[in-house]
Parts: C-alpha cells; sequence; structure tokens
C-alpha cells in the first residue's frame, strides 16, 4: 500500500501517497456511516441550495443579512464537499489510499474554506453590530457595494497565506510511516508524519490560526458585547425579544465553529490525542454544516416565511 521514491544520492525515502486510515477501527459500520454520510451530505447540500435559492428570489429576504447567510450556505457546501465525497468513497472501496498531491490540495481547500468561513462569520457579526447599534445609519453604512466587498475580501484575503502554508508543510521531509489516522488531510495528523524538526511550521501554523481563528472571534465578541448592552436598553421587552432572536442563530454558530476550530488548530501538538482530534473535525467538518442550516430557518421567522411562499408556489 505504501508508494515511494528511493533517491540514491541521498538514500533518503521520500512518500509519494498517504493512506487515510479514516473508520478503519470500526470495519463492520462501514456500510452504516457510509448510508449515514451520505444521507448527511444531501440534507448539506439541499437545505444550503434551499437557502441560497430564497434570499435570491424572495424580495423581503433582499437585505444585507441575508445577501451573507446567502453567501454562508455556499461556503458550507463547497466547505463539505471538500471532505465529505472522498470519506464516502473511502468508505466504499475500503481502501484510503490518496496521493500526496491530492492530499495537500484537500488540505489547502478545507483550510481555505474554513478561513473563509471563519471571516464570513465576522462580517456577520459586524452587520448585526451596525443594524443594532446604528439603525439610522445601516442602509448607508452596509449598502450593496459594502457588503460585496466585505464579502470577496472575506473569500480571498486567505487564500495566499494557505497556499503558501500548504506549500511550507508539503515542502518537509516525509521519510516515515505513510498512514494517516485521519478521515480527511487535516493540517494536525499531516504535520506529525514529517521527519525531523518541525517547530517553526508548528509556529506558523498557530501564527495563522490565531489571525484567522482567535482575531476574527475577538471582534465577533467585541461586537456581541456592544450588542448585548444596546439590546438591553432597549424600554420595549418585544423590541429586546426580536433583537436577541435576529442574533442567536449566528451566535451559536459562532460558538460551535470556533469552539471546534481552537482546538483542533491552537492545542500544543504534544496534547492532541488522534481519537479526540478525529472526532472534533468530525463535529465542524460535518456536524456544524448539518445544524446550520437548521438553526438559521427553524430560529429566523423570515426564512420560514419565505419557505412556505415558495412551497405555495411550487405545489399551485
Amino acid at each position: 500500500m505504501e508508494n515511494r521514491l528511493k533517491t540514491g544520492i541521498s538514500n533518503v525515502t521520500t512518500l509519494m501517497e498517504f493512506v487515510l486510515l479514516g473508520f478503519s477501527d470500526i470495519p463492520n459500520l462501514h456500510w452504516t456511516l457510509f448510508g449515514i454520510f451520505l444521507v448527511i451530505y444531501l440534507t448539506i447540500l439541499m437545505c444550503n441550495s434551499i437557502i441560497i435559492l430564497v434570499t435570491r428570489i424572495d424580495s423581503a429576504l433582499q437585505t444585507p443579512m441575508y445577501f451573507f447567510l446567502g453567501n454562508l450556505s455556499f461556503l458550507e457546501i463547497c466547505y463539505v464537499t471538500v471532505t465529505i465525497p472522498r470519506m464516502l468513497m473511502d468508505l466504499l472501496t475500503q481502501k484510503g489510499s490518496i496521493s500526496f498531491f491530492a492530499c495537500a490540495a484537500q488540505m489547502c481547500f478545507v483550510l481555505m474554506f474554513g478561513g473563509s468561513e471563519c471571516l464570513l462569520l465576522t462580517v456577520m457579526a459586524y452587520d448585526r453590530y451596525v443594524a443594532i447599534c446604528n439603525p439610522l445609519h445601516y442602509p448607508l453604512i452596509m449598502n450593496h457595494k459594502v457588503c460585496v466587498q466585505l464579502v470577496t475580501v472575506s473569500w480571498i484575503s486567505g487564500v495566499p497565506v494557505v497556499i503558501g502554508q500548504t506549500c511550507q508543510i508539503f515542502s518537509l521531509p516525509f521519510c516515515g510511516p505513510n498512514t494517516i489516522n485521519h478521515f480527511f488531510c487535516d493540517l494536525p495528523p499531516v504535520l506529525k508524519l514529517a521527519c525531523g524538526d518541525t517547530f517553526v511550521n508548528e509556529i506558523a501554523v498557530y501564527v495563522v490560526a490565531v489571525i484567522f481563528v482567535m482575531v476574527p472571534f475577538l471582534l465577533i465578541v467585541v461586537s456581541y458585547g456592544k450588542i448585548i448592552s444596546s439590546i438591553l436598553k432597549l424600554s420595549s421587552a418585544k423590541g429586546r425579544a426580536k433583537a436577541f432572536s435576529t442574533c442567536s442563530s449566528h451566535l451559536i454558530v459562532v460558538v460551535l465553529f470556533y469552539g471546534t476550530a481552537t482546538i483542533t488548530y491552537l492545542q500544543p501538538k504534544p496534547n492532541q490525542s488522534e481519537g479526540v482530534g478525529k472526532l472534533i473535525s468530525l463535529f465542524y467538518t460535518v456536524l456544524i454544516p448539518t445544524l446550520n442550516p437548521i438553526i438559521y430557518t427553524l430560529r429566523n421567522k423570515d426564512i420560514m416565511v419565505a419557505l412556505r411562499k415558495l412551497l405555495t408556489k411550487i405545489l399551485i
């Protein structure tokens, strides 16, 4: 199963492919897991596609908040498509071999979409901050041009950083075991397989994680601190309830996503358990994208009304 290239000059063996162990430790459940993850993947595609559709065609949802939500839904589709189809194929064939280049590409896209989600969630928090704390100037501040610029920055600002980091990691020598105890090429388990001193690379990972995880998270905390302070000043109980309801869905998603991302990328390397790491990764790559559309639809009256209108049009 191992594919290696041996150079005669330095007598160093370089890996040409990796083997993703995935869920090979529970072989009796392969077909059950395949069925579960297939249903989850189709559910994510369907639910997020519906959100994109209703936010595009319903006139009542042509606001910055739903523009950002539509982008988040599209981002979730991209994010899960990088990992789940590959995982389904490995469960189906019971072979986890992945080429060196494919592993690098998968890691690059996972980090790219993950970083974009961190930034987009921050943008969504800023949108709620302006809407609640500065409502009179909201249409002027969050005009369509500004919204497009914020989304564009969220999508592309992390691309050069992620490409650079991926190239840096995969330029390391991989001369030991080629088995990755994971279901996709995530950064921590791949870095563990590198030969020699990886201290500089680990520092680079922490620096990037702080920039793309901790800084946006702190900005979100500050935004929600100001939002909660403004909501508590409202005299109307109904107004407070409405303001909290528009923010609660986003806050739940932020806590779930940032919590798992922080544990994965900011935990010291020696303290990382492969089994726990795999479980946490399953949480933020599969479970959270499944919960996001449910959280945003069930807790959002405007989306539910738009869905009923769409169903009425389809059925009549």
